[in-house]
C-alpha cells in the first residue's frame, strides 16, 4: 500500500514521519515540544495529523506541528470551524510545521 492509498483508506498514520519514532518524544513538556516537532517538517500528512487533533481536541502532545499551546490558541481563535479537515484542506497557505506562529496567525 502506497501512501496515496493509505491516506484514502484513512489511516494516514502509515505515512507519518513519526511512525517508527519512540510515541514519548512527541509528548514532552515545555519547550521540548519545540524540538519535538522538528519531526513534522515535510511530513506527507501533515494536514491530517493537525486536524485530527483539533477535531478530536486532543490535548497533549505534538501534532501536525502545532504544540498544545499552539493548538490551543487556534481551537480559541477559530470556534467557528466544525470540521478541521476541511478547513485546512482549503487554506494551502498555512504550513504549521514551517512557522506554527505564523500559521495560527493566517488562520484567524
Amino acid at each position: 500500500m502506497n501512501s496515496n492509498t493509505a491516506r484514502v483508506c484513512g489511516d494516514w498514520r502509515v505515512s507519518a514521519n513519526c511512525r517508527h519514532d519512540e510515541p514519548d518524544s512527541l509528548f514532552v513538556r515545555g519547550r521540548h515540544q519545540r524540538d519535538a516537532r522538528a519531526v513534522c517538517q515535510g511530513c506527507p500528512v501533515l494536514i491530517e495529523c493537525l486536524s485530527h487533533a483539533l477535531g478530536n481536541r486532543i490535548e497533549f502532545g505534538v501534532w501536525g506541528g502545532l504544540t498544545e499551546r499552539e493548538r490551543r490558541a487556534l481551537l480559541k481563535r477559530r470556534p467557528d470551524v466544525t470540521d478541521w479537515s476541511a478547513f485546512l484542506g482549503a487554506n494551502p497557505m498555512i504550513d504549521p510545521a514551517a512557522d506554527p506562529a505564523r500559521a495560527t496567525r493566517r488562520a484567524a
